[in-house]
């Protein structure tokens, strides 16, 4: 199975709405990507600044995103050896409990994209993926790679503005003054141009299944990535 161009995700029910948004607000994803959200980047010295709302805001959409049987992926990124996020330390677990099953998969990445040699691409194209949600660390990194090659393959993306997070962008004495990671973010976000929804919170998404909820396994592992 190779990837092909998603069909339209205009027709895609919305769903219960999350409480106080009207429906013209809601966006609506079939799958969430959860972009290395991992313990050396939300915990400890190494967190990146409010930590607590990037987690308290992907936790919130993982929830949603498995209540309504939508696509879940984790992103966990293979760091160099030394790296806070070396393989198999402490800060390179997953932060989020992971709920085994047949739409929720965990995915190691050696890139910041997370497409570029893994399987994302594959269990994308096996659940009929239309309309992905991207969030986690870090904005300008992973978090704009990722969901820049999901609008390069045709998908819907939405990048809920308070759902990633980066760290500050330090000063270089005689180049650049430091830049408050919000700003670093915001302006990742934006970079991705118009076609990715980036100024709608975590809470106006709504989720609902992709078309095959429920691939086969060996339709995603056959698949190339």
């Amino acid at each position: 199975m190779t990837d092909q161009t998603p069909p339209s995700v205009d027709a895609l029910p919305a769903g219960a709405p999350p409480a106080g948004h009207r429906a013209a607000e809601v966006l609506v994803a079939d799958t969430l990507v959860v972009v290395d959200v991992q313990s050396a980047f939300v915990t400890g010295d190494g967190a990146v600044p409010d930590a607590a709302r990037l987690v308290d805001r992907t936790a919130g959409l993982l929830a949603r995103a498995r209540a309504a049987g939508a696509l879940v992926v984790h992103l966990q990124n293979d760091g160099p050896p030394g790296a806070e996020d070396e393989p198999h330390t402490p800060g390179w677990e997953l932060h989020h409990p992971v709920v085994p099953g047949p739409a929720e998969f965990v995915i190691r990445k050696p890139y910041d994209d997370g497409f570029r040699e893994t399987r994302l691409g594959a269990v994308l194209t096996a659940h009929g993926s239309r309309a992905v949600a991207v969030c986690g660390v870090m904005s300008e990194m992973c978090v704009q790679a990722t969901a820049r090659t999901a609008l390069d393959r045709g998908y819907r993306v939405v990048v809920p503005h308070d759902a990633h997070a980066t760290q500050d962008c330090p000063a270089v004495p005689g180049v650049a003054d430091a830049v408050p990671a919000a700003v670093v973010s915001r302006v990742a976000a934006y970079a991705l141009g118009s076609d990715a929804e980036v100024t709608a919170p975590a809470s106006a998404l709504a989720f609902t299944a992709p078309p095959f909820p429920a691939a086969p396994a060996d339709a995603v592992r056959g698949a190339a990535a």
